[in-house]
């Protein structure tokens, strides 16, 4: 591997005599690694090869397989996630009381991974907003999100710099910014093509106007982690530093077993390849110590839906009491969870771009179609009608295929297509047909091996 010139001077400086074990690292095959969903179990254990050490419910795979062939993948049973990020998981929950109810702002969010991650420290009296700036990566990002299930979040699409009504509103914000990617030459070789000194200058400016929106959004007490993919100490110890200069911040220090490998530095912990089981990666945490908590308070500008409808509503959620129902513009229901409904309204209020709740279907006349976030939400009825499908009939319901297995005893309306005792969607019988709502942009495109 032929490293940039600049670049290995600069590793050479940070690292000296462990210079060289670093160069090796990077000639060796990246982990794969997965982290489990807490809110959802598999009837069947995923065969795993090690766990990883800072994180209790992530662990390596021997190989990567075609996630896009398991089933269990596309019903939001795991995430595949690059072990050192992870770390984001552990700072917070060394630093946050995540038993109370949490307002939580994951700033760079796309494609979704530390969304999710966060999302699995939540509680259902917590919200979370997982904002992208880049529009054609909403999409993922709210997709990987209906996937894991966590009913409260909210996906929006802003510069954080539009945010400034939003001060001092959020308890934890997360802000992994986008930077020279050193990290991750061993995974994406384009990256170190991409590499150079005047990419860390413009990554390293970036960071700064993106840390100073998102100091402003943390309340008083609150936590804000910064983190990066990348070594060098422009984009991660300079900028962590600037920040306790400029804004009213103290750097939080960690407890990290000697054992993990990872090295800790003035104001932040490192994460080299040759000394952990991943990626390279960079955080740092900190918190709040002076301003004024912004209190939520407001009324959501949509209709609410009438308790008539309401009451034909209750039987697809497993705690139905617990949502407020509203009534988009376009027939789209969204359940808002009645404590967070203030929380809610100040997001609505101020950021335009953004989702709008849980989206759980839309009425045509009388009949309820309910809709693919709620066959994955983790808020949906446990005891819907469901058939459970062998690998084969998963894969072909998530190519939106005819499925080979026979449903004529099954009866007339919607039912759930499940596979490892996992939702992958909704059917409806009629007579001896069997339409599948899957979402068609949603369906598997790639040819399945006999």
């Amino acid at each position: 591997m032929k490293l940039p010139e600049v670049f290995s001077l600069q590793m050479q400086h940070i690292l000296g005599e462990e210079y060289q074990a670093f160069v090796k690292s990077l000639l060796e095959p990246t982990p794969v690694t997965i982290r489990l969903n807490n809110r959802k179990k598999t009837s069947e254990p995923i065969a795993t090869n090690g766990d990883v050490l800072w994180h209790t419910n992530a662990h390596y795979l021997d190989e990567r397989p075609v996630f896009t062939l398991d089933p269990a993948f596309h019903a939001g049973a795991y995430y595949v996630q690059e072990a050192s990020s992870m770390f984001v998981a552990e700072a917070i929950k060394q630093t946050v009381d995540t038993s109370k109810s949490l307002r939580v702002m994951d700033l760079c969010a796309a494609p979704g991974g530390k969304s999710t991650l966060l999302a699995s420290l939540l509680n259902d009296k917590s919200l979370l907003v997982a904002n992208e700036v880049i529009k054609s990566r909403v999409g993922v990002l709210k997709e990987n999100l209906e996937k894991w299930g966590f009913p409260n979040y909210i996906v929006s699409n802003h510069d954080p710099e539009e945010m400034i009504d939003l001060e001092g509103f959020f308890d934890v914000v997360l802000t992994d910014a986008p930077c020279s990617g050193e990290g991750l030459f061993r995974k994406d070789p384009n990256a170190m093509n991409e590499w150079s000194e005047n990419s860390v200058q413009l990554c390293c400016a970036r960071q700064k106007r993106i840390l100073q929106a998102s100091a402003m959004l943390v309340a008083p007490g609150g936590i804000l982690c910064y983190s990066t993919c990348t070594y060098n100490e422009k984009e991660n110890e300079s900028n962590a530093q600037w920040l306790t200069q400029v804004a009213d911040f103290e750097h939080v220090q960690l407890k990290i077993p000697a054992g993990w490998g990872i090295v800790e530095k003035k104001y932040g912990y490192q994460f080299f390849p040759h000394k952990v089981r991943g990626e390279g990666f960079y955080l740092s945490i900190f918190k709040k110590t002076r301003g004024e908590k912004q209190e939520a308070r407001g009324k959501i500008k949509l209709n609410r839906l009438p308790q008539k409808k309401v009451e034909v509503l209750k039987e697809w959620l497993q705690t139905p009491d617990v949502f407020d129902y509203y009534e988009k513009p376009d027939g789209q229901i969204v359940a808002i969870p009645s404590i967070l409904s203030n929380e809610y309204a100040v997001i609505f209020r101020v950021l335009h771009k953004r989702s709008s709740g849980l989206e759980i279907g839309q009425f045509k006349g009388n009949d309820f179609i309910p809709s693919h976030d709620l066959a994955l939400s983790t808020a949906i009825a446990k005891d819907l009608p469901a058939v459970e499908l062998v690998k084969e009939d998963a894969l072909k319901f998530l190519k939106r295929e005819n499925l080979g297995a026979d449903l004529s005893n099954q009866s007339k309306g919607w039912l759930l297509a499940r596979y490892q005792g996992l939702n992958l969607g909704f059917m409806k019988v009629i007579g001896d047909r069997i339409n599948n709502y899957l979402p068609k942009e949603w369906r598997i495109r790639m040819e399945i091996p006999e």
